[in-house]
């Protein structure tokens, strides 16, 4: 008796990883190669694309990656004709210019807005937020290259450091992010002092403005962001904001909050929330039209204040504040304060996801003397948009996900699927992967 074929979870025709991973191509075809063509052994499409799958599959290292490189499924998965040595990689990558990769990012939200995906993403008044942070990936007391930024330990000694700001799309309701671009933190040309977080930030911001001309988008950030050079830039660029605020650097800012408390002007919303077991009794307020600081008195905001409670003393447990631009009344303040908590979400479900879940963000996968470092780092960042966007997408892969439960797990399934079988598209591997298809069958030969 025949048995009846499995059926599967329906595939998004145009935002699976075969297709983003065509998308990433048609990218990768149009990255200058200042290289010989006439002596070219390695395009710098099929280089790109080797790099990329190397942190497609969560290799942990470029030598890794080339043991494996004779495996005909990742030849035929990433569409790559030959596969260069890790240091051919290294060297081909080293040069390249690395904005044509945050264009990358831009090709695949586009995809999204195609496909009526971002609705699931938008905050409010067809606003999105944007999440913005910095974050190391290497550090070194030995290697280093002109990019490198310098800092010094406790002990006198010189270290060389990596780091970089990423913006990604969040949402109070979805744990998937969507990065839009990544700005390296690294020394300028022609310059001998550190570059710094704040200079980067505002590269970034001026990126995805370009990329982005149309999109409208509420940034949210740290403390460290609300100042007023930094809320002017974003004026400039047209976007709203939601930063956070402390007492200890905003002392002239929450005095005005304690006098408008005395005046009667605090808008206040109290909820009591039932959470699995426990109950959150939380208050949120707002006060309109504060001035950020005492030296920049017509540079107006909006305040915002969420507290939570703890049910046993009655004491105050948690304490957030952001200012914003936007404004408020009474039936915002619940849906504000959960967006500007949701900043959390570029440190949980991105740099954490990435240092801690198979990704091995913070090794060193090659250094090299111009640009590497940078471009390995968006490579990955890339494959990592991929992965949320298949885990928001397409239900095929995130059943899949769902089977394996970690990501690690799903990792290591998916480097032994591909070491040991042959597959023509990913939607036929996670296809083996969740009904166990290829369990028994033998390895191909040769």
């Amino acid at each position: 008796m025949t048995r009846p074929a499995p059926q599967f979870p329906k595939l998004r025709r145009f935002l699976c990883a075969d297709a983003l991973i065509d998308t990433l191509r048609r990218r990768f075809q149009s990255v200058p190669d200042a290289r010989e063509q006439s002596g070219t052994v390695y395009p710098m499409v099929d280089t790109l694309l080797a790099a990329f799958a190397m942190f497609s599959l969560k290799d942990p290292s470029l030598s890794a990656f080339e043991e494996r490189s004779g495996e005909p499924a990742i030849k035929r998965l990433f569409g790559i004709d030959a596969i260069p040595s890790d240091t051919s990689i290294r060297e081909i990558l080293d040069v390249i210019d690395t904005s044509h990769l945050n264009e990358a990012f831009a090709d695949i939200f586009h995809e999204l807005q195609r496909r009526n995906v971002l609705r699931e993403f938008a905050f409010h008044n067809d606003h999105y937020l944007l999440a913005i942070d910095g974050t190391g990936y290497f550090c070194s007391s030995k290697i280093h290259c002109p990019e490198c930024l310098e800092r010094k330990t406790s002990g006198g000694k010189i270290q060389y450091v990596h780091q970089a700001v990423a913006a990604v799309l969040v949402h109070p309701d979805q744990k998937v992010v969507i990065p839009l671009a990544i700005e390296p933190i690294v020394k300028q040309d022609g310059e001998t002092k550190n570059d710094c977080e704040r200079n980067a930030t505002r590269r970034l911001l001026k990126r995805i403005r370009l990329l982005y001309p149309k999109i409208k988008l509420i940034v949210v950030e740290d403390g460290l962001a609300s100042n007023a050079p930094h809320i002017a830039d974003l004026k400039d660029l047209k976007m709203s904001y939601l930063l956070g605020a402390k007492p200890g650097d905003h002392a002239h800012l929450f005095d005005q909050v304690i006098a408008a408390g005395d005046e009667d002007r605090i808008e206040t919303l109290t909820r009591v929330d039932p959470i699995g077991n426990r109950v959150i009794q939380s208050e949120t307020q707002c006060v309109s039209d504060l001035a950020l600081n005492a030296s920049n008195q017509s540079l107006r905001v909006n305040f915002l204040q969420h507290f939570e409670y703890d049910n046993d003393s009655g004491e105050v447990s948690k304490r957030f504040s952001w200012v914003t631009n936007v404004t408020l009344d009474r039936s915002l303040l619940s849906k504000f304060a959960a967006g500007g908590r949701s900043r959390w979400r570029i440190e949980n479900e991105t740099f954490n996801t990435l240092k801690n879940q198979g990704y091995h963000f913070e090794h060193n996968y090659g250094h090299g003397k111009q640009n590497l470092s940078t471009v390995l780092m968006l490579l990955m960042f890339l494959a990592f948009m991929v992965d949320q966007v298949q885990q928001a997408c397409c239900p095929l892969f995130a059943s899949v996900q769902e089977k394996f439960k970690s990501r690690r797990a799903l990792w290591e399934k998916l480097r032994s699927h591909v070491s040991h079988f042959v597959f023509e598209s990913f939607a036929e591997l996670w296809q083996a992967m969740l009904s166990g298809s290829a369990m028994g069958v033998p390895s191909p030969r040769g």
